[in-house]
């Protein structure tokens, strides 16, 4: 079988989408007319020389790679924010600074309501770095780690900046979402931080100085984190889900609900032998929420807009807010500030206020 290569007008048309250019835009920076690069991207005709450099300076390639023969799927390597399952397995890909990064597509984090669109497969690799295939040239993408599941509104904003810009989460923790920020993996992490009054957590880690050459933090939300359990549950505290031996869905190691749920423990004296379900994990806070509503655990520490999604009573443990820490090294970079002006669009706003629960009257506000 022969393989047919790429026809160029299509190479030339995801090279500029890969970085948000429209047509006109493209033009522009080349030096062409709109026209010019319509026809060559429909491929009803072929570049002129003139016409071919201007492109591929534009675009920050040789002649030979936007024209030419070749594969544009050659691999990359990138650095993977978790371990994925080996080759074939779809990854969405980004770039963080100079850094090509790997976002697994597996289980909850490659489908919310459906499965997402990947941006290439896995080809071999290790640990700390694998060679990825992609499937299109890779967008320029907001990568934001951290458990907030309203984090995914991001997207449409974003996609609507003009030029637009592509959104990539990752669910995790405040813990793990501080350790990608550190090591250079994503643009934002999103950390929980105590609300007024309330006691501060001795083992939580400091956003800033976490970070090599500090961050910025800028305020997401705010809502209340608390016990989680089925309606008409006789349940007003942990104590009595140890005295009735019920089932606990539990947060992973550095989840702020896991550390709520264990400050809470230890008040009340009770030791994790005494909670059923303590060494589970659930990957964040509307999956904790699902556990419950499927019977498989009796209940859970979860914030209260997760509870009323899911039709659940709430015990309201502490008052916190979530906050996005930036790294300063990609403050100036086009990807964080088309973060931060979609932070306090009225779009996502009115988005962010229309979820019960959430408080989020200081988005886009810088703290510290």
């Amino acid at each position: 079988m022969t393989e047919i290569s790429q026809p160029d007008g299509t190479r030339l048309r995801l090279a500029r989408q890969a970085r948000g250019l429209s047509q006109q835009q493209l033009a522009g920076v080349a030096g062409v007319t709109r026209q010019a690069v319509s026809a060559v991207e429909s491929g009803h005709s072929d570049p002129s020389l003139r016409v071919a450099l201007g492109l591929a300076r534009a675009l920050g390639m040789t002649v030979e790679e936007l024209f030419g023969p070749g594969d544009l799927g050659d691999p990359v390597l990138a650095r993977p924010v978790a371990a994925v399952n080996g080759p074939g397995s779809r990854v969405a890909l980004a770039t963080v600074g100079d850094t090509f990064v790997a976002l697994p597509l597996d289980a909850d984090t490659g489908a919310r309501l459906g499965f997402g669109p990947a941006g290439g497969l896995v080809a071999g690799g290790g640990e700390h770095q694998i060679a990825v295939r992609p499937i299109g040239p890779p967008r320029p993408t907001v990568v934001v780690a951290g458990c907030d599941p309203a984090l995914p509104l991001l997207e449409t904003p974003l996609s609507l900046l003009d030029p637009p810009l592509a959104f990539a989460w990752w669910p995790c923790g405040s813990g793990e979402a501080l350790r990608l920020a550190a090591a250079g993996l994503v643009h934002a992490a999103g950390v929980h931080r105590a609300g007024p009054g309330a006691p501060p957590d001795p083992g939580a880690p400091d956003g800033v100085a976490a970070i090599p050459g500090g961050a910025d933090v800028v305020r997401f939300a705010s809502w209340r984190e608390g016990l989680v359990v089925r309606p008409g549950a006789q349940v007003r505290g942990l104590d009595d889900v140890a005295r009735q031996g019920l089932r606990l869905v539990n947060r992973e190691p550095g989840a702020q609900a896991r550390t709520l749920l264990d400050r809470e423990r230890r008040r009340l004296g009770l030791d994790p032998a005494e909670l059923p379900g303590y060494d589970t994990r659930a990957a964040g806070h509307l999956q904790v929420a699902a556990a419950i509503v499927g019977g498989l655990a009796d209940a859970g520490v979860s914030s209260e807009p997760a509870a009323l999604a899911y039709g659940l009573d709430f015990i309201p443990l502490a008052e916190e807010r979530f906050d996005l820490v930036l790294p300063a090294k990609h403050a100036a970079s086009r990807e964080v500030q088309g973060l931060l002006k979609v932070l306090t669009s009225p779009w996502l706003l009115a988005q962010l206020a229309s979820l019960p629960g959430y408080d989020a009257a200081r988005c886009g506000e810088r703290t510290c």
